[in-house]
């Protein structure tokens, strides 16, 4: 009868267990934190408690081509009530160089995320790592998360891309502590009619390497809207914060199809010139691909993720989409 009871009791478990439904955080990429209203309602209407908050990117400098910090981040306003995760974004071109001295950009980077927190009083847990590394720059930049881990004495995650799961005996695994799929960004910027922030033909060719990756990983989805500014067939830059509402308001373009716009007269929109003849190609993300998303990443990952991020916060986001999207899209897990 005992042995009867704990068969039970530990298969009532492991079904808790799996039942547990990720929580709902958000990525911030502004150079300015400030929350709008719109922003508010959505992080109070999810029970948001944790953030992903940009700080800084390191690039290079235009001269000497040292690592430098690039657009720090600014708070202006009160951020007691959330779970603060600085996240410090470095350019791949920075590890790629032979001679950069990993330990002193380490240093200095950690130096910076704790003149942040203490200028703004956030006393963080945990510091994400975001590096779309290279087979090339393998080699310094699993040297820099051993160097910062062992600096930091907090939790440690990076940010992993699709082909770093597939391929992750040839670009390794990062010594952090858990990792966040970026699940966006598969295709390539072109004129062309595909989607490359999500493509799902491009994401099945990935999907099974999931349960097969080591390190847990928990989920970022896409919730931004951006345009690829075409000029003679060729791809010449990406404009964010246009979508389809906007450019169909706006007399200057032609709605050629579903995602396709044609400038019909040069002007200046956001500060950016386009010339009669361009094409505007909107790329975005529907409720419907979301839920998508949610279903086939849950068939595929190796064990239930316990955030889902969703990239980013921003009000002209949020607004594209009914306010209990991302309850939906978690519930898909």
């Amino acid at each position: 009868m005992k042995k009867s009871f704990l068969i039970s009791f530990v298969f009532l478990l492991i079904a808790c267990n799996k039942n547990d439904k990720p929580i709902i955080a958000f990525y911030y990429w502004k150079t300015v934190f400030k929350l709008s209203e719109t922003e508010k309602e959505v992080l109070k209407n999810n029970n948001v408690e944790k953030l992903y908050i940009r700080y800084f990117d390191i690039g290079l400098h235009p001269k000497t081509t040292e690592p430098i910090p690039v657009s720090p981040i600014h708070f202006q306003e009160n951020i007691d009530k959330f779970d603060i995760v600085p996240v410090v974004f470095i350019q791949n071109k920075v590890l790629l160089k032979s001679n950069v001295d990993i330990d002193d950009l380490a240093e200095k980077t950690l130096h910076l995320v704790d003149e942040i927190n203490s200028k703004n009083k956030i006393n963080c847990r945990e510091i994400q790592i975001d590096c779309d590394w290279t087979l090339e720059s393998k080699d310094n930049y699993l040297q820099f998360i051993e160097r910062f881990k062992k600096l930091s004495h907090k939790k440690l995650s990076a940010t992993i891309r699709l082909h770093q799961v597939k391929y992750f005996k040839k670009t390794k695994i990062p010594n952090v502590d858990s990792g966040v799929l970026m699940y966006y960004n598969m295709g390539t910027i072109a004129s062309d009619s595909l989607n490359s922030i999500y493509n799902h033909e491009i994401a099945e060719k990935y999907l099974k390497s999931l349960k097969k990756y080591p390190l847990h990983l928990d989920i970022a989805l896409p919730i931004y809207f951006w345009a690829i500014h075409i000029r003679g067939q060729k791809a010449i830059g990406l404009r964010s914060k246009l979508n389809v509402a906007e450019l169909e308001e706006d007399k200057n373009f032609e709605q050629i199809n579903a995602v396709f716009f044609k400038v019909k007269k040069s002007n200046y929109k956001n500060g950016i010139f386009y010339e009669e003849g361009d094409v505007l190609k909107i790329e975005a993300i529907s409720a419907e691909d979301l839920k998508m998303m949610g279903e086939e990443l849950n068939e595929n990952v190796a064990n239930t993720p316990k955030e889902i991020i969703f990239y980013d916060l921003d009000e002209f986001n949020l607004k594209n989409y009914e306010k209990n999207i991302f309850e939906q899209v978690v519930s898909c897990f």
